[in-house]
């Protein structure tokens, strides 16, 4: 799915969830009582930020160039743009020109290779921003075994959780994962956008998934660094874990995944089975 404007289709989904009332605007103050779009109009809103009509439509059609902070931080105002919403703002309005680095490295160094083989308490992967699992160590690959492309420490998160039946029954928030997943995905696709395999992996889970299609239409962008996420693992049952994503000095592209369950839980139990001699022989 080759998106020509993606400033243009930000800014349309972020317009079509603010309310007239919701920007400050008196119900029908523009002379109409019956609205036939979601949100706010083009000109309310150019009005609102305090640019030219003719300026915005430019924006959402892909005709001005490189537009001013200053109407960018207006526009994020009006529009109640978090601080991950205002930074992808940012990215789209002034794409990275180098077409150098944008690849990802999947290059793991030997070292932190060392220290997954080390981590043998918790499940632990070292994936990239674009969901490619480049590492696992031995708790992860068995925590991941429903999904087998993962728990051989390859393959692609993303695409296992839209295209592979499995992931349904394996990611008990299915729903939940999903949509952080795609907005994470868009994130990096700004940040990146010049990464041809990434621009592959869109390009398929867009044809491929309807769910993905869909989600990726509603423009949403987040950046998730910690949570929990719930896993059904059939030789055990259900695991809650904790996660926690880490960004590594020296490889930005590249993230340590680690997975750990609140103390003196079933969970805790559960991955002790898990770690057992016992369930390797098994």
């Amino acid at each position: 799915m080759a998106v020509r404007n993606p400033l243009g289709e930000f800014l349309q989904t972020r317009r079509a969830r603010i309310s007239p009332e919701q920007a400050g605007l008196r119900a029908g103050a523009s002379g109409r009582t019956r609205r036939r779009v979601a949100g706010l109009r083009r000109e309310e809103l150019a009005q609102l930020a305090g640019i030219s009509v003719e300026y915005y439509q430019r924006l959402e059609q892909g005709r001005a160039n490189r537009p001013s902070r200053e109407v960018l931080d207006s526009l994020a105002e009006v529009l109640r743009l978090d601080d991950t919403e205002r930074a992808y703002l940012l990215r789209l309005a002034d794409p990275p020109r180098n077409r150098l680095a944008q690849n990802v490295s999947t290059e793991v160094r030997p070292q932190l290779r060392h220290m997954l083989e080390l981590v043998d308490r918790v499940p632990a992967l070292v994936i990239t921003d674009s969901f490619d699992v480049l590492a696992a160590n031995v708790l992860a690959e068995r925590l991941f075994d429903p999904i087998s492309k993962v728990a051989q420490g390859n393959g692609n998160l993303a695409r296992t959780l839209f295209l592979d039946p499995a992931a349904r029954e394996f990611y008990v928030e299915w729903d939940e994962v999903a949509a952080a997943t795609v907005a994470a995905l868009r994130v990096t696709a700004a940040t990146h956008p010049h990464d041809r395999d990434l621009t592959v992996l869109i390009n398929e889970l867009s044809t491929g998934s309807v769910e993905f299609d869909e989600l990726w239409q509603t423009g949403e962008v987040a950046v998730r660094t910690h949570g929990s996420k719930s896993f059904r693992h059939p030789a055990i049952g259900i695991l809650t874990l904790n996660y926690e994503n880490l960004e590594l000095p020296g490889d930005l592209r590249q993230r340590l995944v680690t997975f750990s369950p609140d103390p003196a839980t079933a969970t805790s139990a559960a991955l002790q089975v898990l770690a057992s001699e016992t369930y390797a022989r098994n």
